[in-house]
């Protein structure tokens, strides 16, 4: 598969608003990020063929799909690519086993590359399958949605912003689930978000978007402290978007021991042991990067349970506040002000603990 698989080279107006667009996404899951209204959905509708560009070009895997120069414009359906909205658009008339045997049957059975048996099993649906569109939760009619653009066996898959309609506990099994996706299927992937923490949990490289413009296409870490970047960023900050194994719960103290890399990690149990999870099952877990404090030594007595080794990778100062990337056998972004990375002389390959009450990292299952 080549480096270079999506190209995007194009411009599209609309009265009041401009887009121009000048990247070429690799293979991986490239994310397009921005505030409402900057063009992400926009973007991703001309790639899929749903609105037409005002002129440029659009290459998939070295197949054009739309010119200005000579004129070519394939439509939706010859596109080869799979479409996941904000709200899943499942039929409701069709069982979740017959909307996911929809896609399959949408591909000519000598391009099916990925059964529907296959993907029930990935996305765990096989307790889902004979239940109607409107007897599942938020997160289940996602995966569902998911599982029925896979069928279709697609070259691309797209994502408008596929967790903004989920509640916060929801945000973390989709996202496990799209990373085993992109994992062991290795369908190259656009996600649209505005959320930068998604984005860094999920992406590789990040298409940053303002108003139509262009601001930045670069690695996502790259991307996260370029100037203006963060004034583009709705609600709150940096979170860590992490999965974790549990190697133990402790009922006595509400507590649920993980292992982040090397390390154990200690997360507040808000369910007190009702809800199943148990030794080796993975977790999605939030750490907001202003909540993780830094120490260039080991503190001997304290209260915060999470006390992480780490090797600084990267220090950079973005509008007032310093963003400190970290290596604990987990990349981590923390966030400090200017005169504590003074203070400590913060720099790239400085070793570290990051200290982290258990209280504050967030159980998203």
């Amino acid at each position: 598969m080549e480096q270079d698989y999506l190209r995007l080279a194009f411009s599209k107006s609309y009265p009041g608003f401009y887009l121009e667009v000048d990247a070429t996404f690799p293979p991986g899951v490239t994310a397009v990020f921005g505030p409402s209204g900057s063009g992400k959905t926009t973007v991703l509708n001309c790639i899929a063929g749903f609105t037409m560009p005002d002129s440029g070009i659009i290459t998939l895997d070295g197949r054009t799909l739309y010119s200005s120069r000579p004129k070519v414009k394939v439509p939706p359906e010859g596109r080869g690519i799979g479409y996941i909205f904000q709200d899943g658009l499942l039929f409701p008339h069709m069982s979740v086993g017959e909307n996911i045997r929809y896609g399959y049957k949408l591909r000519p059975p000598h391009e099916r590359a990925i059964s529907p048996e296959d993907l029930v099993e990935l996305l765990e649906l096989g307790h889902l399958v004979e239940r109607r569109p409107d007897s599942l939760s938020g997160g289940e009619r996602q995966r569902v949605a998911l599982a029925r653009a896979l069928a279709t066996s697609p070259s691309l898959l797209l994502l408008d912003e596929p967790l903004s309609s989920l509640d916060m506990g929801l945000r973390g099994r989709v996202l496990r689930y799209l990373k085993a996706v992109h994992t062991q299927l290795s369908i190259p992937m656009v996600y649209v978000s505005h959320s930068i923490s998604e984005v860094l949990a999920i992406s590789g490289q990040a298409l940053v978007l303002d108003r139509g413009r262009q601001v930045t296409f670069e690695p996502v870490r790259d991307a996260l402290v370029q100037p203006g970047i963060r004034s583009l960023m709705e609600g709150a900050g940096v979170e860590n978007l992490l999965d974790v194994v549990v190697t133990d719960r402790r009922a006595d103290s509400g507590t649920i021991v993980s292992a982040l890399g090397e390390h154990p990690l200690y997360v507040v149990d808000p369910h007190s042991m009702t809800d199943g999870i148990g030794q080796g099952d993975i977790i999605s877990v939030s750490i907001r990067a202003g909540d993780i404090i830094v120490a260039l030594d080991r503190p001997p007595r304290i209260s915060a349970q999470n006390i992480l080794p780490a090797t600084i990778s990267d220090v950079h100062r973005v509008e007032g506040r310093v963003m400190v990337y970290a290596d604990c056998g987990v990349p981590l972004v923390v966030e400090v002000t200017p005169e504590a990375a003074s203070a400590l002389q913060l720099h790239r390959g400085q070793d570290a603990y990051l200290i982290v009450k258990s209280s504050s990292v967030m159980l998203l299952d």
